[in-house]
């Protein structure tokens, strides 16, 4: 894979022309900018810019204002190779607070083995309606340790409105759920994103995540997708790794609560 290329066109594409991951939410492309707005469960925030050090502060103070004028808490999606270099600074000036950094990281679906079985006992269950959701809500609070409303509300609308953007999976040991997926597939584009794959403490380590993947990859590669597309943790890197993606650059979360 040529990392750079493939970074490339995911600025491009998934950035730069980003599509809504949702019903009920607006991509806007404002000057320099590219944001999404929705509602308060929806993710608001900022997914591309292009600036420069005489651009970056008035964008960066014209992006509060809009979101402020919504009363929406939002994030500034940073990624190590936008510029100017020193936007992570200015952003901290400006109030944001940065959450953990994360990996980009991309796999090529047709290379990757989908040949994964879950462990012995587990059995992985497709999620089609409100009592799915509830069970990767479940997963989600005991993997994570924090609030699924946001979660739920997503879901439930894509589900109900836009079930072709969305697959989402929960694996079960026996009628306990213990891990849970999902895949986001914006229409036309050429990266499926994995997201919210959390295993619940006393089942990590035993192969769960991995499943997960396959089983998500196998439905993108149906689906017609080249690459899967990861925000990777410290704890899902080397499991990723592993499986064949490789990571493109870094990203980091910063956000702002009026």
């Amino acid at each position: 894979m040529d990392r750079d290329v493939v970074r490339e066109l995911y600025d491009r594409e998934m950035r730069r022309g980003a599509r809504a991951d949702g019903p009920g939410v607006r991509v806007e492309r404002a000057g320099a900018v590219v944001r999404q707005t929705g509602g308060r469960d929806d993710w608001n925030g900022v997914l591309w810019s292009d600036l420069d050090d005489a651009t970056a502060d008035a964008a960066i103070a014209e992006q509060i204002r809009h979101f402020g004028c919504a009363d929406r808490a939002f994030e500034w999606k940073l990624y190590a190779h936008d510029r100017p270099g020193d936007l992570g600074e200015r952003l901290r000036a400006a109030g944001f607070v940065p959450e953990p950094e994360e990996t980009l990281m991309v796999a090529h679906v047709a290379e990757l083995d989908t040949a994964v079985e879950p462990p012995q006992g587990v059995r992985l269950l497709p999620v089609t309606d409100a009592a799915g959701v509830e069970r990767v809500v479940d997963v989600h609070e005991r993997a994570f340790g924090d609030d699924g409303a946001a979660l739920r509300h997503r879901l439930l609308a894509q589900l109900a409105e836009d079930p072709d953007t969305v697959v989402a999976v929960v694996a079960m040991d026996g009628d306990r759920p213990v891990s849970a997926a999902r895949m986001e597939l914006p229409p036309g584009a050429p990266f499926a994103g994995l997201w919210g794959g959390g295993t619940v403490p006393e089942w990590r380590g035993r192969g769960v995540y991995r499943a997960l993947v396959a089983f998500r990859a196998r439905i993108a590669a149906d689906r017609g997708c080249r690459y899967l597309q990861v925000d990777a943790s410290g704890m899902s890197r080397p499991i990723l790794r592993r499986l064949g993606f490789v990571p493109l650059t870094t990203t980091t979360p910063y956000v702002y609560r009026a």
